[in-house]
């Protein structure tokens, strides 16, 4: 049995069928995790939620910020409305179900037997695994909870930009929204960048990639992400990157995950 990790799909569907041949992937023995934004900017993003959907335990997924868009615009929540090409979700027979399926994703995913965390962008330098895993909890569970509508309405935005114990309430959920799924850049205290966007060497001098942040409280855990196209595949500081641009016509990437040294990377071409 393999369990391959693959990057951002954004809704290219057909790409990431292709990828699945190039894997050799067997539903009935092996295992897929996606780094999240299953959806969005890609030609057909109902199609990417029913396949992966209907793997069932087969697959595991965790948030992107573009799946966190896709539920607040079915929430009622406006903001962006245009940004997006998800129409054909919102407008699906079996939306309901889907985004039901979709709302209790969970943020992050720990294999203790593997010893590798899931995540779609980043984490706080203090942040620990323990850490990290509590956080996600307490947004999953209001994310699945009967308020959910709420925290979808109110999630947008950028501040805080500073981790502290003493956050509550919206901005403490917000915070934790913004690492797992929109972060790329930090200062070395942990301060948020989260306007920075380009490849590394291209960032103001004060701000690091996230994982290169020195004393990172989780430079121990093996972590697999996606989220930051302009940095593409790469593998360091005990991280590997899986977002290499699918939806830009870069590719669509995968790692074999293993106890020991992952394999790959495997891509195919989305030109």
């Amino acid at each position: 049995m393999a369990t391959y990790a693959i990057g951002d799909i954004q809704g290219c569907y057909e790409r990431l069928r292709r990828l699945l041949e190039a894997l050799r992937f067997d539903p009935g023995r092996d295992r897929l995790w996606f780094v999240g934004d299953l959806v969005n900017r890609g030609p057909d993003s109902l199609a990417t939620l029913r396949f992966v959907k209907e793997l069932g335990e087969r697959a595991l997924t965790v948030l992107g910020n573009h799946d966190l868009h896709l539920l607040a615009l079915a929430a009622g929540n406006s903001r962006r409305a245009k940004e997006n090409t998800l129409a054909p979700v919102l407008q699906a027979a079996d939306r309901d179900e889907l985004l039901h399926w979709l709302r209790h994703r969970p943020l992050m995913h720990f294999d203790a037997h593997k010893h590798f965390a899931l995540i779609h962008a980043g984490l706080p330098p203090q942040w620990d695994l323990r850490d990290a895993l509590s956080c996600a909890h307490e947004v999953e569970t209001v994310l699945q909870g009967p308020d959910y509508p709420d925290y979808l309405d109110a999630m947008y935005g950028n501040q805080p930009d500073r981790w502290s114990n003493t956050l509550s309430g919206m901005e403490r959920l917000r915070f934790i929204t913004n690492c797992f799924t929109r972060l790329r850049y930090c200062e070395a205290d942990g301060t948020l960048a989260l306007k920075e966007k380009a490849a590394p060497g291209s960032q103001t001098s004060r701000y690091l990639p996230w994982f290169a942040v020195p004393n990172r409280a989780t430079k121990s855990t093996r972590i697999i992400f996606g989220h930051w196209s302009t940095l593409g595949y790469a593998a360091e500081h005990n991280t590997w990157a899986l977002d290499t641009g699918c939806v830009w016509k870069g590719q669509l990437t995968a790692i074999r995950v293993r106890r020991e040294k992952p394999s790959g990377p495997i891509s195919v071409s989305c030109t």
